[in-house]
């Protein structure tokens, strides 16, 4: 990268003494260069976002279509990606509270059901996004990074103390849903297992579809009618999860003392000795580590796939569970490790908002959403998942967890899966709690339903 520091070489190899070269040299390049540095869509060069823009809507205006393949899918979503991002970065004071995340994954979502965005677009993104199931590939990189960056003292005690504010979280926003859905009319049943519970149901794959499953047997529904009243209030939640986790973000800005930024519990002397280890190591690293920090996260989900088949744990999950494992017994090199945070920090800055406008296209149905926009459902999903995080947030305090990144957490029980995840986290500005969020939407997730269900079955029917 350029710098453009007066005591650094200029462009031409020549020592500037006095006053930065870029107030001397103009013209080609000098001047393009620094249009390339210093305007920026997301992390794409304003020139090249330009560039990218005119190549993709001429290759669909030419051809009537787009390919699929990963090359195009690169530049089509990482400049539909940015470009909504930045949107919702710059909408006045909603931008500071999670905007971006929203309008990266909604904006999509809406000019696809309206007709807005082209076809052959539409068709690509969502054929690149299922035939590559690129989301995993991101969530591995982030889960597998974030562990291998926590102090092994942190990453038990992390564990093992988030399931308090969980626990407590998802109680007293139980009870303070049905207790509001009562108030406004509804009755307790169809407020519990229509609104409630689709909420901390863990998304769509672990949570909607289960659920309408279990509802068409026990409560002789059609699934497809089961699944139309339930999907709609996992992605209202999760909606409403995103702009939690914003606001949370803003409250760890302005109150310093409630946050750890991404780490649940104080840090000790030796973990910032490993921070600052991490840092330095950082700085010199080569491109073969970064490779094996990709490939670690890519052996590590393989793992987890293996263990999906043996035993029914998700393979997020079991991937996370391996991490760990090779985590706390030091199984692989710090310069390995290095790699894999690098790798971490390359995903987070690179591939979130692109990833957002693929899920925006192929999996958030705009219609669905806006037929649940009632006041009875807006009030009732509001309120529980602000009561959750709420709790999540004192509880949390009280077993001296930082409050804000443990609410964090809390947010993503009421999350859209992996992608809710991905969204609010991003929306938080704390993408290395991944690991944790994983945890609350996919084993709480889980939980909540199996539970659930068989009370249905067995008492309530």
């Amino acid at each position: 990268m350029v710098n453009f520091n007066s005591s650094e070489k200029d462009y031409n190899g020549k020592k500037s003494i006095s006053k930065p070269f870029e107030q001397k040299l103009t013209g080609w390049p000098y001047n393009w260069w620094r249009l390339m540095d210093n305007y920026k869509i997301g992390v794409i060069p304003l020139p090249l976002f330009i560039i990218a823009g005119i190549l993709i809507f001429a290759e669909v205006l030419i051809t009537g279509k787009l390919p699929s393949e990963i090359v195009v899918m690169i530049v089509a979503c990482g400049f539909f990606g940015f470009l909504c991002g930045e949107i919702g970065k710059r909408l006045p004071i909603i931008g500071k509270m999670g905007a971006a995340a929203i309008c990266a994954t909604f904006i999509p979502s809406a000019l696809v059901y309206y007709g807005i965005l082209p076809t052959p677009i539409v068709e690509a993104t969502t054929k690149f996004y299922k035939d590559t199931h690129i989301l995993y590939l991101y969530i591995c990189c982030i889960i597998v990074g974030s562990i291998m960056n926590m102090d092994k003292k942190t990453l038990i005690q992390g564990f093992l103390k988030i399931f308090g504010p969980m626990v407590c979280g998802e109680i007293v926003g139980m009870l303070v849903g049905v207790g509001v859905g009562y108030l406004l009319g509804l009755t307790p049943f169809d407020t519990f297992f229509f609104l409630v519970l689709p909420i901390m149901a863990g998304g769509v794959g672990e949570g909607a579809i289960p659920l309408s499953i279990g509802y068409a047997a026990i409560l002789h529904m059609n699934q497809g009618e089961a699944l139309g009243r339930v999907l709609p209030i996992v992605m209202l939640g999760g909606l409403t999860g995103i702009i939690c986790g914003g606001i949370l973000n803003r409250i760890g800005k302005a109150y310093p003392h409630l946050t750890g930024n991404g780490r649940l519990l104080p840090a000790s002397a030796d973990d910032e000795a490993t921070d600052q280890k991490a840092t330095k190591t950082e700085s010199v690293i080569d491109v073969t580590t970064f490779a094996s920090g990709v490939l670690l996260a890519a052996i590590l989900y393989m793992i987890g796939m293996i263990g999906h088949k043996a035993t029914g744990i998700p393979a997020p999950v079991g991937m996370l569970f391996a991490a760990v494992f090779v985590k706390l017994i030091s199984g692989v090199s710090p310069k390995v490790l290095s790699g894999s945070q690098v790798v971490y920090k390359f995903f987070q800055t690179s591939v979130t908002y692109p990833i957002l406008f693929a899920v925006g296209v192929a999996i958030t149905p705009w219609d669905k959403i806006i037929s649940a926009f009632t006041l009875t459902n807006l009030t009732v999903i509001v309120c529980t998942v602000v009561s959750l995080v709420t709790t999540g947030f004192f509880v949390a305090k009280r077993l001296g967890m930082y409050p804000v990144d443990a609410a964090v957490i809390s947010c993503c029980q009421s999350g859209q899966g992996g992608t809710g995840d991905v969204a609010i986290l991003t929306a938080a500005e704390r993408m290395e709690l991944m690991p944790f969020a994983q945890i609350a939407t996919r084993i709480g997730g889980a939980i909540n339903v199996s539970v659930s269900l068989l009370i249905l079955g067995n008492f309530l029917v």
